[in-house]
C-alpha cells in the first residue's frame, strides 16, 4: 500500500467535500489501517493523542448511523467508511506508556520524562472536564484534516460532518459519555464527480499583521 498521489499542492488545492461517493468502492481493513497511522501523524497536546477513531463500514452499522447525521446521508449511504473521531478526555492515562515507549525507542532521554511528568501529573488531577474537551476538539480536528488530505494521498475522497447527534452516536455505538466526545464525522470513499469548487476569503482580508 502506498500513495497513488503525492502532489502536495494537488491534494490541499484540489481537495473537495464530496457528498456522493462510488458505493462499489471498498477500502480493506489493513488500508484503512494505514490511512489512521500517517492519521495519526498530527500533532496533539504533550503528545497525549486523545482521538479515537470509529470506522462504521457494515451495513448494519450505517443503517444505526443513518437517522443520526441529519442531511448527510448520502454520503452515509455511498461512503467505503464512516469514521467517527472521538476525544478520549480519560487520555492522560497512556501517558507512562507513550514516553516509555519514546524512551525505549531513543526518542525521549528518561530526564524529559521525568521532568514532563513532574509538570503534567499534577495538572491532570485538577484539570476540569471542560478544559479537557477542548483539548480533545482541538486536538480531533487537527486528526481530521490530517486524515482528509492523507485519504487523498491514498486516492481516496472525503467529507467533514460536524452536523450529528453528538451523545445519541456515543449511545448507539457503546462508548461511555462521561469519557467521550463525539468530535466530527469523515466519510470516505471514492467520488462521484469533481465535487464544487468553493471561494475562500484572500489573506489580505483576514489576516492581521502585529
Amino acid at each position: 500500500m502506498t500513495y497513488v498521489n503525492n502532489d502536495f499542492s494537488d491534494i490541499i488545492s484540489n481537495r473537495r467535500s464530496i457528498r456522493e461517493f462510488d458505493p462499489e468502492v471498498k477500502i480493506s481493513n489493513e488500508e484503512m489501517k494505514q490511512i489512521i497511522n500517517d492519521t495519526v501523524k498530527a500533532p496533539s497536546s504533550v503528545n497525549m493523542q486523545p482521538w479515537r477513531f470509529v470506522v462504521i463500514e457494515s451495513a448494519e452499522g450505517k443503517e444505526k448511523l443513518r437517522p443520526l447525521i441529519r442531511f448527510n446521508q448520502l454520503q452515509n449511504d455511498t461512503s467505503a467508511a464512516m469514521i467517527v473521531i472521538l476525544g478520549d478526555l480519560e487520555h492522560f492515562e497512556n501517558a507512562h506508556r507513550i514516553f516509555d515507549e519514546a524512551i525505549t525507542r531513543g526518542l525521549m532521554p528518561q530526564e524529559r520524562k521525568d521532568e514532563q511528568m513532574a509538570k503534567l501529573e499534577p495538572l491532570y488531577k485538577v484539570i476540569p472536564q471542560s478544559e479537557k474537551k477542548r483539548i480533545a476538539m482541538i486536538d480531533g480536528s487537527l486528526a481530521a484534516m490530517q486524515l482528509m488530505l492523507t485519504a487523498r494521498a491514498y486516492g481516496y475522497d472525503t467529507n467533514p460532518i460536524g452536523g450529528f447527534e453528538r451523545e445519541e452516536v456515543l449511545d448507539t455505538f457503546g462508548f461511555d459519555k462521561d469519557r467521550y466526545e463525539a468530535i466530527m464525522v469523515v466519510s470516505i470513499g471514492k467520488a462521484v464527480g469533481k465535487g464544487h469548487e468553493s471561494y475562500r476569503l484572500p489573506a489580505e482580508e483576514i489576516t492581521f499583521w502585529k
